[in-house]
């Protein structure tokens, strides 16, 4: 039997919109890039210019898109295909709060998610467990569907924070690294096995807000 050819995937963090400038968490408000943001996606068509992408998908939520197009652009590809499991991470009761506010009206839930403690779950969302495993699920889904080849998939930071944790050795509760907006991660898929490549210099450091 052929071994499986290995798939080069760019997860992409979108670019800036207001409540990221905010400090507020976006969840799944459909909320679309600013001025900054957009300039974060121009960064990240620079940065993927010449990858030799085969296709770009994204999140169906328009700031992803949005970021996503610009980058299929400078590719030269004509289509962005929406891809569910990369949507961002259901913050439930907390979309739309800081997190001192997140932290003051949910402590416990507060503290279970910062140190990603088992079960931990944002309240009336979606638990980080199972937002991981969809985020990985969708890398694999594009190693099928593009064997040997190099696609981009714009997301969301804690989607990409969460496929850190899953696959590199750092400790758990150090999950939420320093990811800016537009910012490039890099993983290899060969089958169920999936590999960090590169990631931003910054990610070796904490993220201070949600």
């Amino acid at each position: 039997m052929r071994p499986l050819a290995p798939t080069r995937v760019h997860l992409v963090r979108h670019g800036t919109t207001l409540l990221n400038r905010t400090h507020r968490y976006r969840g799944r408000i459909d909320v679309p890039l600013d001025q900054g943001g957009w300039q974060d996606a121009w960064t990240a068509a620079d940065a993927l210019r010449d990858e030799g992408l085969a296709a770009i998908y994204a999140s169906p939520l328009r700031r992803a898109r949005d970021t996503a197009r610009i980058i299929a652009d400078a590719a030269g590809l004509d289509a962005v295909f929406d891809l569910p499991g990369l949507l961002n991470v259901d913050y439930g009761l907390w979309e739309g709060l800081t997190a001192d506010e997140a932290a003051e009206r949910f402590p416990a839930e507060y503290e279970a998610y910062q140190t990603y403690a088992t079960g931990a779950a944002c309240p009336g969302g979606e638990s980080l467990e199972v937002a991981a495993e969809r985020v990985l699920l969708s890398l694999r889904m594009l190693a099928l569907l593009h064997p040997g080849g190099t696609v981009a998939a714009v997301s969301h930071a804690v989607n990409v924070r969460l496929a850190l944790a899953a696959v590199t050795d750092r400790p758990r509760h150090l999950w939420r690294r320093d990811l800016p907006n537009g910012s490039v991660t890099a993983f290899e898929v060969t089958g169920d096995r999936i590999e960090l490549v590169a990631a931003p210099a910054s990610a070796e450091g904490l993220a201070a807000h949600a």
